[in-house]
């Protein structure tokens, strides 16, 4: 199944989508279970969704000492 995720997995707090793929915490959630043309129709709004959204840093990994 082919999905939009790039392992950034960091949501904007001010339009909900993630800054990686664009989606939504929902559909995210529910990518698995949504038909071919529902995710076919998501991944054709993600550029758009993409360009308006702020630019993402290199994700710094997390130390815990």
């Amino acid at each position: 199944m082919e999905s939009p995720c790039n392992k950034v997995c960091t949501v904007d707090r001010a339009s909900n989508l993630c800054l990686g793929c664009g989606r939504t915490l929902a559909e995210i959630a529910e990518w698995a279970d949504l038909s071919g043309e529902e995710r076919a129709r998501i991944m054709a709004e993600l550029p758009a969704r993409l360009a308006h959204l702020p630019a993402v840093a290199t994700p710094r990994p997390l130390i815990v000492a």
